[in-house]
C-alpha cells in the first residue's frame, strides 16, 4: 500500500497503546502476529536517520515498553525489530515507523536467518 499519508494522521487517540512526548506506539493495522506494534515519532519525518537523537531515544524507550507489554500479554518466543528506510528499503509510508514483531515457535517452518530473509535467496543460516 504505497501512500504518503503519515501515520500520525491515521492514529486516533484510542489507537495509542504507549506514548511519550516525542513518540507513540500503536498496534499495526496489518499485523503479522499477535502483539505487532508500530512505534512512530510524533514529528513527521521520513527517514529514521533524520530523527533527532531525542526522537530516536524516545522511540527506543517505547520499543522497550511495548516489548514488556507484549511479553506479559502474549508470551512470544522471540522478536524481530525492523525499520524500512527509503523506497529501495521497502518503505511505503514516508513517516518513520519501527516494527516490533513478536515471533512464536512454529510461525514459520525455519526461522533461521531472521531479518536476513528480507532479500530472498541471500540469507545464510548463522
Amino acid at each position: 500500500m504505497a501512500t504518503d499519508t503519515s501515520l500520525c494522521e491515521l492514529c486516533a487517540p484510542h489507537d495509542v497503546v504507549h506514548e511519550n512526548a516525542l513518540a507513540f506506539a500503536r498496534y499495526d493495522n496489518n499485523s503479522l502476529s499477535r502483539g505487532h506494534v508500530l512505534v512512530v515519532p510524533r514529528r513527521h519525518v521520513a527517514n529514521f536517520f533524520a530523527m533527532t537523537t531525542g526522537e530516536q531515544l524516545a522511540v527506543l524507550a517505547l520499543l522497550n515498553e511495548a516489548q514488556a507489554s507484549c511479553q506479559a500479554q502474549h508470551s512470544p518466543d522471540g522478536y524481530n525489530i525492523g525499520v524500512n528506510v527509503g523506497k529501495a528499503g521497502g518503505q511505503s509510508r514516508m513517516h518513520v515507523h519501527v516494527h516490533l514483531i513478536p515471533r512464536y515457535s512454529g510461525d514459520v517452518p525455519d526461522p533461521r536467518g531472521g531479518i536476513r530473509c528480507v532479500l530472498a535467496g541471500k540469507q545464510h543460516a548463522a
